[in-house]
Order: C-alpha cells, then structure tokens, then sequence
C-alpha cells in the first residue's frame, strides 16, 4: 500500500529563491515596494518572498520577466545566457571593446571585473 506524503504549503521551490529575488531586485537599483509593484504585490509580500516565508506565483514571475529579471535563475539558480540582442547600448559597447583586444588583455579585463565584483559583494 503506498503512503501518501504532506508536503507543507509553505515549501519553497528551491532553496535560495528569496535570496536570487533580492539579488535580482539589487541589480536593477529597486527597493522592495517599487519592485513589488512590478508584480503587482505589496512590499510586505516582497519581503515575505525575499525571506521565503511565501512563494511568488506565476502572474507575479512572468510581470518580473518582462521588466528585465532573470526568472531562470531566480526560480533554478542558473543564469539564462544572453543573446547579444537583449544587451543594452552599454553592455554592447562593453562587448564589442572587449572584443577588440588581444587575449592578454582580454584576460586582465576578467581579472579585473572579478576583483570589482568580489568587492562590490563585501
């Protein structure tokens, strides 16, 4: 005879997910009441997704999709690649001088975006 097995409605869909919400919320410059609004919520309910004490629904996730957020890797903590066309002006600038250089000077550009991006993160 099979068991049938509870599963907590508060269970989250993968550890980490409030933490990518906020970490996606950070990277485009929004506290947590403008970025609800995005998705139609509250700030509270932002802040209950951010500490996982909620989960976000669909409508929410796919407002967020269309404002720019990586849903992929909020939801799977795999970053979605980026074609060159969802690039802004900035990033395409970025790209196409990076390009451009030799690959030693390629690598010292890897070196230095990692070091800027481990201090930006202390």
């Amino acid at each position: 005879m099979l068991k049938s097995t509870m599963v907590s409605k508060k269970m989250y869909i993968s550890d980490g997910v409030g933490e990518r919400l906020k970490e996606e919320r950070d990277r485009l410059g929004l506290n947590q009441t403008d970025f609800g609004a995005i998705g139609s919520v509250s700030r509270g309910t932002q802040k209950a997704y951010e500490q996982e004490s909620n989960s976000p629904d669909l409508r929410y996730l796919a407002a967020l999709e269309k404002a720019g957020v990586d849903v992929q890797y909020v939801l799977s903590g795999v970053k979605a690649c980026v074609s060159e066309e969802g690039l802004s002006a900035v990033e395409s600038k970025i790209l196409e001088s990076y390009r451009s250089l030799s690959e030693g000077d390629q690598a010292s550009v890897v070196r230095l975006t990692g070091a800027l991006a481990a201090m930006s993160s202390m």
